[in-house]
This record gives C-alpha cells, structure tokens and sequence, in this order.
C-alpha cells in the first residue's frame, strides 16, 4: 500500500501545488473579465490576453529545458513563485493609483501576463523535472494521479470562486487571490526538506539540439508531441473565446460563467481516477479512449448559446479526457525518459506543445471576430477529437501498452536512442 499521504515533503509539494492552481483557476476567469467589463475589450484582444501568457514557451522554452538540466530546481520555483504572485498583485494595484485608467490599459495586461507567463515556463520546466526525483519510481502513477486530480479539483473551486469574485469585489480585485496563492505555494516549497543532488552536467552547446534530437527520433515522443500541439490548438481555440461567448452570446453573469466552467472542470477530478484505473487495461488503450474517445464531446459546446446544459456536458467530457490522459502521458515519460534528459525533453515537448496555445487562442479570437463567436466555436471545438487521429495513425493503435524504456517498441524507430541515452 502506498504511503504517499505520509510522505512529508510529497505533500508540502502536493499543498502548494494544488493552492498554486486553485489561485490560477480564479486568474483565468478574471483577467479576460478586466479586459471584457473594464476595458471593453474585443474578441480579438481577448484572444490576444491568453496568447500573451503562452507566447513565452515559444521564446525561451527550450533554453530554459536545457539550463535546467544543469541546475538545481527548487530555488528556480521559488523565485518564479514570487515574481508571478508580485507580476499579479500589479493589476489590482493599478485601479488603486490615481488617474487609472492611464495605467489599466489591454497593454499593460498584455505586459503582465506575458511576464508571468515567462515566470511559468520556469516554474513548470522546474516542476515537471523536480517531481520524479522526489519520488520513487514506483510511486510515479499515484503521484501523478493525486497532483492531476487535486489539480483539477482546485481548478473547480477556483473557477467557481473566481467568477463570484469578480461578481462581488470587481475582476482587478479577484487577482489579489492568484498572488496570495503564489506566496503559499513558495511558503510549502520552502519547507520542503530534500535536497537534490549537485549536478555534475556541465554546459554543452547542444544542449537544446540534444532535446530536439531525442524526441524527433523516437516514435513514441515524437507522436505525442505532435499530438499534443494539435491538441492544444484546437483546445485554445474554444478555451480563448468561450468567456466571451457564455457572457455575451448566452447572456451569462460573471458569477454564472464561474460556476459552469467550474462544474464543466470537475470532469478532471474524475479524469485522473479515470486515467490511473484504466491503466491496468493498458497504458495505450487507456491513452486512445482519454484522448480520442471522451473528446467528441466537444462537438455539444457551440449549443451552449441555446442551453448551459450543452456547454456543461461537452466540457465536462473534454477535461475528463484531457486529465485521464495526462496522468497516462506524464507516467509513461517519467519511466521512459532518462532522468538527465528530463528537463530538456519537457522543454521541447513544451515548446511545440505549449508554443500552438498562443497560435491557437490568435484563431478563436480572429475566427470569433470575424465570424462571430458560434461559428468560430464550432470550428475550433470540431479540432479537438479530430487531433486524435495522431494518435491512430502511429504505432499507438495497435498496442496494450506503450513501452516502459528506450530502446524497446517498435524496431528501428527509437534511431540513436542509445547514444543519447548516455548522455
């Protein structure tokens, strides 16, 4: 039996996490709420806001994958926690000071949620390479599984309390719980007794080459990257716009808006019980019916103009498959990859898939714009089962289970996976 409620320095990291994200959540619904109620902002500049916050991946996510390879990754959470909870506490700052409007503009957001998103291309490298040496590997799964499923559970309440925050204390003012939310986060990390290693790794120029190269030569790493940018694509494109859309199309309050994205997110919590028990089926058979079956979903969301109960089911599907099939992908590389390579494989998988968020929410806002919300959300939402045919057309299809090192799978498609395997 695990005993991973027990583990003391699992769980500070599991606390802050899931405060971390519960904070997050509230963002995600206040800040496109200031720019909607107090800036007037269009579709477009809405889709812009959120293309601000994942552009970062596309500047600087591989170099900081393969500097984080040579360090320590506390400390790097620790300060990109403090920056973002200050970048944060900025805005609701800004409607304090006199002549605010001068100060409050769509440009000013765009500043701090490009900046903040920076500090979270650290923070998540750092994270996503930090976790498998805090755990042994055995534990990985039920690791997994509790952080995504916690994860999505803040995300519920968070969701839920940022839509009645901005409704009763202003959508600048609900920012204030994202920065709080950010200091304990740094408050748990900080008590965190283990210690990493020193790092011996010494800097090579071919650092982010090195990355590059072991996910293109690998059919396992390669089809899940990819799918993962398709993925993505799609799931910004709706995600950047569908505020907009329940406020404006469905006649939705703030608080209103909250609670449906919050109730259409407890799929997640499910989602990662869905994720960890479906593997005992087969990791790629559990991988398949996550990303590719529950999503189809998605196809009831561009209804939710005529009925919240639309939009509430088809999102619901989405992020239980999302979820289940993140805890099956995060499992899968954590025991795939070797532990040296980790920060530079997260960054280039988080470079591609991360770097078509952006490009993804510049298309629903540009779609809702010039075609208007429901059909841009129809578009959009169509993208999200269609990006499982990546998944089909790879080796995937026709496995149990995907493979558990390097070098096994299918023959010939892992090319110098032993090289770089020593590295």
């Amino acid at each position: 039996m695990s005993l991973l409620r027990t583990h003391r320095d699992f769980r500070l990291f599991w606390i802050g996490e899931t405060i971390n994200r519960f904070g997050s959540a509230i963002s995600s619904v206040a800040l496109p709420l200031v720019a909607i109620s107090m800036l007037d902002a269009t579709t477009f500049e809405v889709g812009l806001l959120t293309a601000a916050a994942w552009a970062p991946w596309l500047l600087i996510g591989l170099p900081t994958g393969a500097w984080i390879d040579r360090v320590r990754r506390r400390p790097l959470m620790l300060v990109s926690s403090a920056v973002s909870g200050l970048l944060l506490a900025m805005v609701p700052l800004a409607g304090l000071v006199p002549l605010a409007g001068d100060v409050l503009t769509i440009e000013f957001l765009l500043v701090i949620a490009g900046l903040v998103g920076a500090a979270s291309v650290v923070f998540q490298t750092a994270y996503t390479a930090y976790l498998p040496t805090l755990l042994d590997p055995s534990d990985h799964a039920e690791g997994n599984a509790k952080l995504h499923g916690s994860a999505s559970a803040a995300q519920i309440a968070g969701l839920g309390c940022g839509g009645l925050l901005v409704q009763f204390a202003g959508a600048a003012n609900a920012l204030f719980v994202d920065a709080a939310s950010f200091l304990v986060a740094l408050g748990c990390l900080a008590a965190i007794r283990f210690r990493e290693r020193r790092t011996n790794a010494p800097r090579q120029a071919g650092a982010i080459r090195e990355g590059i190269r072991l996910v293109a030569h690998d059919v396992w790493l390669r089809t899940l990257t990819i799918f993962g940018a398709v993925s993505n694509l799609a799931l910004m494109g709706y995600q950047a716009i569908v505020v907009v859309f329940l406020v404006r199309e469905a006649g939705l309050t703030a608080g209103t808006v909250g609670t449906l994205i919050a109730a259409a997110s407890s799929g997640g919590v499910l989602g990662a019980l869905v994720g960890r028990r479906t593997m005992r089926f087969g990791t790629a058979r559990a991988l398949l019916l996550c990303e590719l079956g529950l999503p189809t979903l998605a196809l009831l969301i561009p209804l939710g103009g005529a009925s919240p109960w639309f939009y509430l089911v088809g999102a619901f599907g989405v992020s239980l498959g999302v979820v289940g099939g993140n805890v099956v992908k995060a499992t899968f590389l954590q025991s795939y990859c070797p532990p040296d390579l980790f920060g530079r494989l997260t960054a280039t998988n988080a470079f591609v898939n991360y770097g078509t968020i952006p490009l993804g929410a510049l298309l629903g806002g540009t779609l809702g714009q010039t075609l208007g919300l429901t059909p841009a959300l129809w578009i959009t939402t169509a993208g999200v089962p269609l990006a499982g045919l990546v998944l089909l057309a790879s080796p995937i299809r026709g496995r149990r289970d995907l493979p558990t090192h390097q070098g096994t799978g299918v023959p010939g498609t892992t090319a110098d996976s032993s090289r770089i395997r020593t590295a």
